[in-house]
C-alpha cells in the first residue's frame, strides 16, 4: 500500500508563513505528479497548485499567485507548498493528492489526510 503523510499545518497570523510538506511512503516504484488542494469551511475544494516529476509547476488561484510556491524533492517522495503573506481567506483544510505508481507497477490516485491551515486576522 502506498499513502500521504502530512505535516506542517497551524494557527497563524495574518502575513505570516508555513510549510507544507507531504511525504509518500509505501511500496513506491514512483511519485508521478503530485497537487495540492484546499477546502475551506461550508465550500467545495479547490485546486490550488501541481507539480510533475520533472518540475513543471502551477498555480491556479489567482490570489495565491506570487505567495505561494509548490516544490518537491523527489529523493524523500515529498512535495511542500511554502505559503507566505497568509490572510484569513487562506484558512482551511489543505490536501495533498499524488499519482503514484507501486512496486507491482499499478497506478493510484492518493489523498493525504488534510491539515489544517488558521490564518488569524
Amino acid at each position: 500500500q502506498v499513502q500521504l503523510v502530512e505535516s506542517g499545518g497551524a494557527l497563524v497570523q495574518a502575513g505570516g508563513s508555513l510549510r507544507l510538506s507531504c511525504a509518500a511512503s509505501g511500496s513506491i516504484f514512483r511519485v508521478n505528479t503530485m497537487l495540492w488542494y484546499r477546502q475551506a469551511l461550508g465550500k467545495q475544494r479547490e485546486l490550488v497548485a501541481h507539480i510533475t516529476r520533472d518540475g513543471d509547476s502551477s498555480v491556479y488561484i489567482d490570489d495565491v499567485k506570487g505567495r505561494f510556491t509548490i516544490s518537491r524533492d523527489n529523493a524523500k517522495n515529498t512535495t511542500y507548498l511554502q505559503m507566505n503573506r497568509l490572510k484569513p481567506e487562506d484558512t482551511g483544510v489543505y490536501y495533498c493528492n499524488a499519482n503514484i505508481k507501486n512496486t507491482d507497477l499499478r497506478t493510484y490516485d492518493v489523498w493525504g489526510q488534510g491539515t489544517q491551515v488558521t490564518v488569524s486576522s
